[in-house]
């Protein structure tokens, strides 16, 4: 899509990202959802990004800059990314991946990573077009009662 808008994520975004990941997950956005997005637009070390299309919030991505920490270098983690299903597959997600791919290489940062449901095919399938591979890491989890 050659007319979509790029640009960094603003706190005042969080009610159309929101919308969009409501509509993705079929679940209702908690106010939570708020702070997360407001907390990814307070510093230029986030790495976090809007799709605009005409004026109206497509997709997002939200990532975040880790200083080192269990062995590995200053990193960006792409914690959060969604497309309004309408606009899958016509290349929103690849160019908010390139931004953050930019925002990287211009602050010498080499090494991206996200965790991914297992049975998430279509997101899988998504980052591995990006040509991200397994890491590293073993995601740990543990449920407290």
């Amino acid at each position: 899509m050659d007319n979509v808008l790029i640009r960094r994520m603003q706190a005042a975004d969080w009610e159309e990202i929101g919308n969009i990941y409501a509509d993705i997950t079929q679940k209702t956005v908690q106010d939570e959802f708020k702070r997360i997005v407001e907390k990814s637009t307070q510093s230029e070390t986030d790495a976090s990004f809007v799709a605009e299309l005409d004026g109206v919030v497509v997709g997002y991505m939200i990532g975040s800059v880790l200083n080192g920490g269990f062995g590995i270098q200053k990193a960006v983690w792409i914690t959060m990314f969604g497309v309004n299903p309408q606009y899958m597959g016509r290349g929103v997600g690849r160019t908010l991946a390139n931004a953050v791919f930019e925002f990287s290489k211009d602050r010498g940062i080499k090494n991206l990573y996200t965790s991914v449901r297992w049975d998430s095919s279509d997101l899988l399938s998504f980052f591995k077009t990006l040509d991200f591979g397994r890491s590293e890491f073993i995601n740990l989890t543990r449920v407290l009662e």
